[in-house]
């Protein structure tokens, strides 16, 4: 079946805007990496991904909210107390109890972070021992 004299016009319509795309993107993409390396932007970038910003740029939870969603202060994030805690709230909204996977999640994530705290704080004061003597 013949395509007619419309789908022909679109046809070379749209052949040359797809190649000329195919060229000049992967230019444009090159250009901004640049500029964000010159201005200092890309390094912002790379310190939000470290930070755990997602791909829409909200960033995960923060330390404050995971010592509130485990119920513990600074002073007592330890890493047995996080395990504890974690158990008990992780079990409690536990789905086939009744409980909710949303709260579960938050949970799970606030261990996460708060484990990642610790481990930091640890290496914190192992690094300030040594500095000492």
């Amino acid at each position: 079946m013949a395509i007619g004299p419309l789908g022909r016009i679109i046809a070379q319509i749209i052949v040359p805007a797809i190649a000329i795309m195919a060229k000049t993107l992967p230019a444009a993409y090159a250009a901004a990496l640049e500029n964000a390396r010159k201005s200092g932007t890309a390094d912002a970038a790379g310190d939000a991904a470290r930070r755990g910003a997602s791909f829409l740029g909200k960033p995960r939870m923060s330390k404050d909210e995971a010592m509130m969603v485990l119920n513990l202060t600074e002073d007592e994030v330890t890493v047995e107390a996080v395990r504890r805690q974690y158990d008990r709230y992780f079990a409690a909204n536990s789905v086939e109890k009744g409980g909710s996977f949303y709260l579960q999640s938050k949970v799970y994530r606030a261990r996460e972070l708060l484990d990642e705290y610790v481990k930091e704080k640890e290496k914190e004061e192992r690094a300030g021992k040594v500095d000492e003597k």
